[in-house]
């Protein structure tokens, strides 16, 4: 009897029992919890509300890490990106429903939403990089990658709960693009582009606790009544005026696959806005818990790579003694 499809289907069935009973034997291995925020986690605060759709911060973000423009019209007058891409790093979105009359309102209203890197506390995108590409800075927490390492296999394009990383399928030499939060500027003292541009200061920098306690604070307040807002950095004396408007009851970013380092506020509810409801463990968490239990003490893929040997051998021997 010949090494047949079937037959090694057979075994490697077989084998994968025993190396399930193998991983059983060992114990599953301790659950992994979500990590936590690095001491000097950094962030954006981006309040829809206060967003007026100028597209300041994508016209920033393009200078500052050197993007071309996307065109999206007929005669390509304006820099007009739909969703992110390899050269565009920030994106705004509109929500519009029914006659868009009234702004940061869910019926008959329109809305603007940030898109971009949201810098979680437990990537998804450092899990999955099989050669540590993809890091997050251990004071910062800010999610960088480094294009010398990057092999392009593109794990952290699929494994992104949002969508972010993106690969530039137009380029001779490829990378995967997506925000750093600027991380060259803040080097030199400066803040993120985007932040840095907000003229309303729609989109805030700053230690990720103090921009909670400012959504916090926000979200406390009563619609319609008249407060300050910062620009730039939360807690600047650079201050404007504005009626408050009604936020949804959640901080988007807060929970959230065991929380990012960019937060949302907004009018509208986010699944409108495209930030669908994401659960509290992140899915690192997860995967690499399950790893851990199957690999724990290499003893499961061993007896898996054993059985298949043994079914490869076994086959073997039959055809040599069917000869």
């Amino acid at each position: 009897m010949g090494l047949t499809r079937r037959n090694f289907l057979k075994g490697a069935a077989a084998g994968g029992a025993v190396a399930a009973c193998a991983a059983a034997a060992t114990g599953p291995a301790d659950a992994r919890e979500n990590k936590t925020l690095p001491p000097k986690a950094t962030g954006l605060l981006y309040d829809s509300t206060l967003c007026i759709g100028c597209k300041a911060c994508v016209v920033a973000c393009r200078e500052a890490n050197d993007t071309q423009p996307e065109f999206n019209t007929a005669d390509k007058l304006w820099d007009t990106p739909l969703d992110l891409s390899g050269d565009t790093l920030n994106v705004i979105k509109v929500y519009s429903d029914g006659t868009a009359e009234y702004k940061d309102q869910e019926k008959d209203g329109f809305a603007f939403i940030k898109k971009s890197c949201m810098h979680c506390v437990d990537p998804s995108c450092v899990s999955v990089c099989p050669v540590s590409a993809m890091r997050k800075d251990t004071e910062t927490g800010i999610v960088r990658n480094d294009p010398s390492a990057c092999i392009g296999c593109r794990y952290c394009v699929a494994a992104c709960p949002f969508g972010v990383p993106r690969f530039q399928f137009d380029r001779a030499f490829p990378r995967i693009r997506k925000c750093e939060q600027c991380s060259e500027r803040q080097a030199q003292g400066k803040i993120p582009a985007c932040a840095e541009v907000c003229p309303t200061g729609a989109t805030l920098f700053g230690p990720v606790g103090a921009l909670r306690d400012e959504a916090e604070r926000r979200r406390a307040l009563t619609a319609g009544q008249v407060t300050t807002f910062s620009r730039k950095t939360v807690g600047s004396d650079d201050v404007h005026e504005k009626p408050v408007a009604a936020y949804v009851p959640h901080t988007y970013g807060m929970t959230e696959m065991g929380g990012t380092q960019m937060l949302m506020l907004a009018g509208v509810p986010f699944d409108k806005l495209g930030y669908p409801a994401l659960r509290q463990r992140s899915y690192a968490a997860e995967s690499e818990t399950l790893q851990g239990t199957v690999y724990k003490g290499m003893l499961a893929p061993a007896v898996l790579l054993g059985g298949l040997l043994y079914v490869a051998h076994k086959n073997t021997d039959n055809d040599h003694e069917e000869d």
